[in-house]
């Protein structure tokens, strides 16, 4: 099937590209980083990007309490391989192979794994199998559930042999620990928290500016950051944009292909591409900066007075809402977002609104420069729910201390 789309699809066609002579690529990897890494070889898998962050405070927290281990990193999607292929932080960095019986063991044997961490979901049965045969500890992090997932169902019997392959479950809320505890021994299970609210707070620890944006932006009072927004998102913002040019809007698109950036621009007519910025455009008349690339979004938000979350008008829902709320701003995103127990989290604690439409947009956008407090207690509400929250990757460090699955002097 995806050979067969690859003409359509670019990112399908990274997909086929990448795991092309897949294992004599990761051979050359691991022989070059063993060189120099002598320790135990830990494995960290994410699909995507969202779920690498996810993760990456563990591989920081290996790095400093192991600094002898090799850190190797697979991802299922290049839209995490891309971005991510050459982060320092891992010693090896590429696609996780084809699911099959043969090449997932292949592969588990060339990595000889001492540990391995699995972020929040991606099940791929044979490549875990494998790890399971090979008696690696195997640990799912930042994991989420719902009633209405194959595990607690009765044709599901496939999916609950795969949560057999795993040693340890870290999951994000008590609810997700008690719909697990049907089908996994409770002794398996550690409510941890999400390893999300480490990762954007590391965030915040080395954030940087960026010159022409401050620029840009100038003495405004009031700045509204967009981020990874969807068309759908963005057609509720075009009127009040126009309406109100005293506010600036700084717009981050969750897709920023080629067809799709010139459907966002042509959106809004008052706008700049970030590619376009530079000394003499910073200072132009436009309310609207549109970022035309990928890796800026997690730092834009300090801009922000108040901060919009896209997605909330999609089947699959809102994004992430911490990447905001760490900074202590005010969000708003779409009525879609029950999938995400932090959005619900941080509506309870009165550190975000919902809108339906472009007009409850504008109307609570006026409310909230009209009565700035608001904005004020709704920020410190975001901050503060984030802030309440961290600390899950300690928790699986200690995990992982306690039962020496990252030592010498063992083979795990």
């Amino acid at each position: 099937m995806a050979l067969c789309l690859m003409p359509f699809s670019p990112k399908i066609k990274l997909w086929v590209k990448g795991r092309r002579n897949g294992m004599q690529h990761w051979q050359q990897m691991l022989q070059q980083a063993r060189q120099r890494q002598k320790g135990p070889l830990v494995w960290l898998h994410a699909s995507s990007l969202g779920e690498f962050e996810q993760g990456s405070p563990l591989l920081t927290a290996i790095r400093q309490q192991y600094p002898d281990a090799l850190l190797v990193v697979t991802f299922f999607s290049p839209s995490g391989y891309e971005v991510k292929k050459h982060y320092s932080g891992a010693h090896c960095i590429g696609y996780l192979p084809f699911d099959g019986p043969l090449s997932a063991k292949q592969f588990v044997e060339l990595l000889q794994p001492d540990l391995v961490l699995w972020v929040k979901y991606d099940y791929w049965f044979f490549t875990l199998r494998a790890i399971y045969q090979r008696r690696i500890p195997l640990l799912l992090v930042s994991a989420i559930y719902r009633s209405n997932q194959p595990f607690f169902k009765w044709y599901g019997g496939m999916h609950r042999k795969m949560l057999g392959y795993f040693s340890h479950f870290f999951v994000q809320t008590k609810e997700a620990a008690e719909l697990l505890n049907t089908v996994v021994a409770q002794g398996k299970i550690t409510i941890s928290g999400d390893t999300r609210f480490d990762a954007v707070a590391a965030v915040v620890e080395h954030w940087h500016g960026h010159p022409l944006i401050e620029q840009w932006m100038g003495n405004t009072e009031w700045v509204v950051v967009a981020g990874s927004t969807w068309p759908s998102d963005e057609e509720k913002m075009v009127h009040y944009s126009k309406s109100y040019p005293q506010v600036k809007w700084i717009i981050a698109p969750h897709n920023i292909d080629a067809s799709d950036m010139a459907d966002t621009v042509a959106l809004f007519p008052n706008a700049i591409r970030f590619s376009a910025l530079n000394e003499t455009t910073a200072t132009a008349a436009q309310n609207v900066l549109i970022i035309d690339n990928v890796g800026m979004l997690k730092y834009l938000y300090k801009y922000g007075r108040i901060c919009y979350i896209g997605g909330g008008f999609t089947g699959d829902g809102v994004h992430n809402v911490l990447e905001a709320a760490v900074y202590s701003k005010p969000v708003i995103h779409g009525p879609e977002y029950s999938k995400y127990a932090e959005a619900i989290a941080l509506l309870e604690n009165g550190g975000s609104a919902i809108i339906e439409s472009a007009l409850e947009l504008e109307k609570l956008l006026q409310e909230w420069m009209i009565h700035p407090q608001i904005v004020s207690n709704m920020g410190k509400a975001a901050g503060n729910y984030v802030q309440q929250y961290s600390g899950a990757t300690q928790k699986v460090m200690d995990y992982i201390q306690a039962n020496r699955l990252c030592t010498s002097d063992t083979n795990c």
